[in-house]
């Protein structure tokens, strides 16, 4: 009475049955006509659990694409009509002639898509434009519908129509966070690898090595800002020339107010590049096109992103797929818990805590459990709370498991915890450590995992609740509201395709923001570019790379950018009055960018020759080559040469270049032991006071490393890790 699907639809399907004796299931499953019966019923009932007795499992295996055997060992015909396939990923009463089958793919390439026989609504939907022309395109789909599968595609339209041997060609995926990049690429490493395509990660801080390994790359998979700093630093534009498709996944972050710009840049550059080749070329028409293919959330605008990667030539196709398409229903509840005047930021967390367990209750249906907690240490307080609240009923083979998992720990804390059904997870934690919580929350095996916000970017651990405790974070030594971007990245995690047909999302916050969460849900906030706060450096890249050699070339490449399709809409977001018509806002848009122009000669990062001609000076090299913010830059130029190696660490740990380092609380001890201690080794310049700020932080733990001090401390040695990768650009 309750069909349970285990690991992959395929490899192997369990029936629980509560009221059934064995014997009369394995007369009952014998014709092929009552298998269908089974598995209908078995999804209308799936919501009331039936009671579970141990002796009634029946589990089926694959043996081959045909028959499925039982234990017991009957024959059954497997589900061979496409439209039973449907129903057991959930996407119940949809007309099967819309899905497109994966035969349609030329032989040589369907390896890569082996996992299934049809692809989804959205997928067979984009199919057309993908593999049988070469526009542009943008997709906005729910979290969860397969757009890994559409840029497969794209890849695959490539191949088909460059001719064997592939050798010069480069395919581009840019993903807003390293974890999905590493994801892509272990994914995609396998898949390609077999045709013949060879695959580079390309994050973190790599310099020159890169290069050459990139040469030999056909799939680069990177972030935005290691792109821009790559292609900042080539010499000239060849290997950007031999890009062909262009893939874009999370293009929504294009509004993340830090790193939007990057983006938005990194994609108006390939474009600018490409319209240059285009005038140089004018007589032979031999620049290969470059395709641009990018992913978004639900977002109101798309019609925009997608006017933006249009090319003079053809319009992108636009293509929006609804939230009731999403193969798992989700349902997303916002609740909103009162929050007195004197409250801090903290007590408010800390009070959430105690509401955990009810939700959970509530919502989860008995399956795996996901929560988001703000901070590291928050994340511990709220796993030990509910191991104390909550009892979850495990049989006995899942407590088994779970100790054995537990044994081979190595955090004292969370062996404890995992034997309750209840773990936690985030970045500083033994790698080892994430890899075993991970394997038991994937098997189903952990009832409950509490992790940072952070690791919904990356891990993909997909769970049939989700729910956000409390809506800020901390960051940089203050609170915050979470951005869309980081929302709908936890909220992505809910819902197992492979077992759910439904799952809820539920967002802890105070009454006084519910109603900007509702908003946000329902993906009404319109994107809108941050190019405009960060234009000086960018526009100084450009200027070194030659993207932009003279005013009118500026203003080109404005013009290609996000910001100016935006501009023209709501003049009113980038500081211009409403009245003004396309003429006056491009006069504006003109004028930022003088007046931007202006600020980099008057610090001599520019110059201008007879011709007007712009001209990148020393410093402006260097400011582009390594990626140092203007601020940091301006701050250089107070140096007169007489500063001690105190002043210059000290001038060094203010830069901007560290504002991802945080300061948290639980390691003010022993920053403070480093910095004064008269029983112990300390740094060489020690500083006034406790450790309060960033800075101080920065500063202590440069000197600790150059100083040669061992520290106990996994999440400080990233830190300092962190510190002397960006350091090295920064001196």
């Amino acid at each position: 009475s309750l069909f349970k699907n285990s690991g992959n639809m395929h490899k192997n399907t369990e029936f629980k049955a509560g009221s059934v004796d064995v014997k009369e299931i394995g007369t009952f499953l014998n014709t092929s006509e009552n298998v269908k019966e089974v598995t209908k019923e078995g999804f209308l009932r799936n919501n009331r659990r039936a009671p579970m007795t141990k002796d009634s499992d029946f589990t089926l295996h694959r043996v081959n694409n045909e028959e499925i055997v039982s234990e017991t060992g009957i024959k059954i015909q497997s589900f061979s009509n496409a439209s039973e396939i449907l129903d057991m990923t959930g996407t119940t009463g949809r007309k099967f002639d819309m899905l497109r089958a994966v035969t349609e793919i030329p032989t040589q390439f369907r390896s890569i898509f082996k996992e299934f026989p049809y692809f989804n609504y959205a997928q067979s939907k984009a199919l057309d434009d993908l593999l049988y022309t070469d526009r542009n395109f943008v997709i906005c789909a729910p979290t969860g519908s397969g757009k890994t599968v559409m840029f497969e595609l794209a890849i695959t339209r490539l191949l088909m129509e460059a001719p064997l041997p592939w050798l010069n060609i480069k395919v581009v995926y840019m993903a807003p966070i390293k974890a999905l990049c590493s994801q892509r690429f272990d994914d995609w490493k396998e898949k390609f690898g077999p045709i013949g395509l060879t695959c580079k990660e390309l994050t973190g801080d790599t310099m020159m090595d890169d290069l050459f390994e990139i040469h030999h790359a056909d799939i680069i998979i990177t972030t935005p800002e290691k792109w821009d700093s790559m292609t900042r630093k080539w010499r000239d534009n060849s290997i950007v020339q031999l890009v062909r498709l262009f893939l874009i996944d999370e293009v929504h972050v294009i509004k993340d107010e830090s790193r939007g710009a990057t983006l938005e840049v990194v994609v108006s550059r390939m474009k600018t590049i490409q319209s240059s080749l285009c005038r140089l070329l004018e007589k032979h028409d031999t620049v290969p096109p470059l395709r641009f293919v990018a992913v978004s959330a639900t977002i109101p605008n798309t019609q925009d992103i997608a006017e933006w990667l249009s090319d003079s030539k053809m319009p992108a196709v636009c293509l929006k797929i609804d939230e009731d398409q999403r193969p798992v229903k989700l349902r997303k509840i916002v609740l909103g818990f009162p929050c007195s005047e004197n409250q801090t930021e903290f007590k408010f967390d800390l009070t959430l805590n105690y509401k955990i367990a009810n939700i959970i209750q509530t919502y989860s249906e008995q399956k795996p459990t996901l929560v988001f907690c703000a901070t590291r240490k928050g994340v511990q307080q709220a796993a030990s709370v509910l191991a104390k609240d909550a009892k979850f009923l495990l049989s006995m083979e899942q407590k088994q498991r779970l100790q054995g998992s537990a044994n081979s720990l190595k955090d004292s804390k969370l062996r404890d915890l995992l034997t309750y059904g209840v773990a936690y997870h985030h970045a500083g934690m033994e790698i080892s450590d994430r890899k075993i919580i991970e394997g038991a929350f994937t098997v189903g095996d952990l009832p409950v995992l509490f992790t940072t916000s952070t690791l919904a970017m990356g891990v993909n651990l997909p769970a049939h609740l989700v729910v956000i405790k409390s809506t800020m974070h901390y960051v940089g030594g203050v609170f915050q509201e979470y951005s869309e971007t980081d929302i709908l990245q936890m909220i992505g995690r809910a819902g197992r395709p492979q077992f759910d047909t439904t799952a809820t999302a539920v967002i802890m916050t105070r009454c006084s923001t519910k109603e900007r969460y509702v908003q946000m849900l329902n993906g009404a906030d319109i994107i809108e570019s941050s190019l405009h706060r960060h234009l000086v450096e960018h526009l100084n890249a450009e200027i070194v790379l030659h993207t932009v050699t003279d005013v009118s070339v500026a203003l080109e490449w404005i013009r290609s950018t996000f910001l100016y399709i935006r501009a023209l809409k709501n003049p009113t977001h980038y500081g211009f009055s409403s009245g003004l018509d396309k003429v006056g806002i491009e006069a504006k848009l003109q004028e930022l960018c003088l007046k931007n122009l202006n600020d980099l000669s008057s610090f001599d990062l520019i110059r201008m020759d007879e011709a007007n001609n712009f001209k990148p000076t020393e410093t402006g090299r260097l400011m582009a080559w390594y990626y140092i913010a203007l601020d940091t830059v301006k701050q250089f130029f107070t140096i007169k040469g007489t500063e001690t190696l105190n002043e210059l660490i000290e001038m060094i740990s203010n830069c901007a270049e560290f504002v991802d380092v945080k300061l948290r609380t639980n390691e003010k001890k022993i920053l403070n032991t480093l910095n004064k201690d008269k029983d112990k080794i300390t740094i060489r310049f020690p500083m006034e006071g406790k450790i309060k700020t960033r800075e101080m932080k920065v500063n202590c733990l440069i000197q600790a490393q150059l100083g040669c001090i061992p520290i106990q401390d996994f999440t400080l040695t990233q830190d300092t890790g962190r510190i002397f990768r960006n350091g090295l650009r920064v001196t």
